[in-house]
């Protein structure tokens, strides 16, 4: 059989250590054995040193959404554990064997002297550290991401299916408007109209373009009505069009300049051609507004995940990205009746960023400001230039953090939220995405006030 130092040697991650660093590792270690399915040490224990995997594979799993994941996974010739320079000294799942596992642990008490002894080693253990923190992190981004999709999904179903609802809609209406004008523009067209008559019959059409003032208020819609009902009632002409004038831009005194030029079945063709061009148009314009709600939504989600771009520093737009973010959440500040401000100067500079990542941290702060926030009360959100830099404030009205917690608020996996509402990561993230881009997260609260403040560096000019 092979010396405990020649299978260390054996793996290609361990072979260009010196092999004095290999036999002092195998005379401080123990060699383990672990079976399929066991836990070498679960979520929160204490790590007992450095692991170095001889044969089989183990990996971490952790509990993401109430399903447990595999974060990572490490194999013969791999190290893991508790590395030197590392602070994690806890794991933050359970570390299992993935099928039958041989590793040679080098306990704690000895990482400061192999530190010193094995600076090869060393080395590998600090590469295997932040690979290890970055896919963490990496890992955790997201998650948060997907989880923050997954509570906005519902307000986005509700978003999505009005404005689709309308589509369906306006087709159906659109396809008897069709054959209602086709219809008419044939009457229209064998009437022996002159120059005048059909002349007043397109400023009619004109003047029906667009919708009334008054187009908000359900009172002064009906009214609208019942004047042209009453008119088209003076008129003996089909009170039936009363409706489809109604919803146009259309005034009675336009529609007493056709009665000068046109009168009798002249006037009630011509009438009927208008108000079937106003319903055709008019749900034309309702299925462009909706299908554009549509597109603006499907686009803030692009935006948001930035799906479609390369995961590279770009320069960033504050302000649309702000609306983006504001438009995924409009279900969530309507059902609970906030005020919103969203104050941003369009002239403000540029910030250079990896955009899906900043875009995290606006949801975070913006999705907790509206739930710290009062029923019918008022989230604010404002973005300034300070010298080299742009601040972001995220203001809420609500009860403030306590004391007691104002210190804990950035830690990752602490939330105050009821468990299944929160996963104590947002916060966490924010920081450590706005730290990655050179600024700074800073907090200010007080009962009434709770003022969260993101600098970043603008872009530089190139010179």
């Amino acid at each position: 059989m092979p010396s405990l130092v020649d299978r260390l040697a054996a793996h290609d991650r361990l072979a260009q250590v010196p092999r004095a660093q290999l036999e002092w590792l195998a005379a401080k270690g123990h060699v383990h054995v672990y079976g399929k399915d066991e836990v070498l040490w679960a979520k929160g224990s204490s790590i007992p040193g450095v692991y170095i995997v001889l044969s089989g594979q183990l990996s971490i799993r952790v509990v993401r959404g109430g399903t447990m994941r595999r974060v990572r996974t490490w194999k013969a010739g791999d190290v893991s554990g508790r590395l030197p320079y590392s602070r994690m000294t806890n794991p933050p799942g359970d570390v299992v064997a993935d099928e039958p596992l041989e590793v040679l642990l080098i306990p704690s008490e000895y990482l400061q002297e192999m530190t010193r002894d094995c600076y090869d080693f060393t080395a590998i253990c600090v590469h295997e550290m932040l690979d290890r923190a970055r896919l963490f992190r990496s890992e955790d981004l997201q998650f948060e991401k997907m989880v923050s999709l997954g509570r906005l999904s519902a307000g986005l179903s509700h978003e999505l299916n009005n404005p689709s609802s309308a589509i369906t809609r306006s087709t159906k209406e659109l396809e008897q408007c069709r054959n209602e004008l086709v219809t008419a523009a044939l009457d229209l067209g064998a009437s022996a109209f002159g120059a005048a008559e059909r002349a007043a019959v397109d400023a009619l059409t004109a003047a029906t373009a667009g919708t009334p003032a008054e187009a908000d208020s359900p009172v002064a819609r009906a009214d609208r009505q019942d004047e042209i009902d009453a008119w088209l009632e003076r008129h003996k002409l089909d009170a039936s069009l009363a409706d489809r004038l109604a919803d146009s831009a259309v005034t009675i005194a336009a529609l007493d300049e056709l009665a000068r030029t046109l009168t009798g079945p002249s006037l009630r063709v011509a009438l009927r051609y208008v108000a079937a061009d106003a319903a055709a148009r008019r749900l034309t314009s309702e299925i462009e507004l909706a299908a554009s709600r549509i597109h603006s939504l499907v686009r803030a989600v692009k935006t948001f995940t930035h799906m479609d771009r390369a995961p590279v520093a770009e320069a960033v737009h504050l302000a649309d990205h702000l609306q983006d973010t504001l438009t995924l959440l409009k279900a969530k500040v309507r059902n609970k009746e906030i005020a919103f401000t969203l104050d941003i100067p369009r002239d403000l500079p540029d910030v250079q960023a990896y955009g899906g990542e900043l875009n995290q941290v606006w949801l975070n702060l913006l999705d907790n400001a509206i739930d710290a926030a009062p029923p019918s009360g008022h989230v604010m959100v404002t973005a300034t230039r300070d010298g080299s830099s742009v601040v972001v404030a995220v203001v809420d009205d609500g009860r403030g953090i306590p004391d007691d917690i104002k210190d804990r608020i950035f830690e990752p996996f602490f939330t105050t939220k009821p468990v299944g509402e929160g996963t104590g990561l947002g916060l966490d993230i924010a920081q450590a995405v706005v730290a990655r881009h050179g600024g700074t997260i800073e907090v200010e609260s007080r009962p009434g006030r709770t003022e969260f403040r993101v600098r970043l560096p603008i872009v530089q000019p190139t010179p």
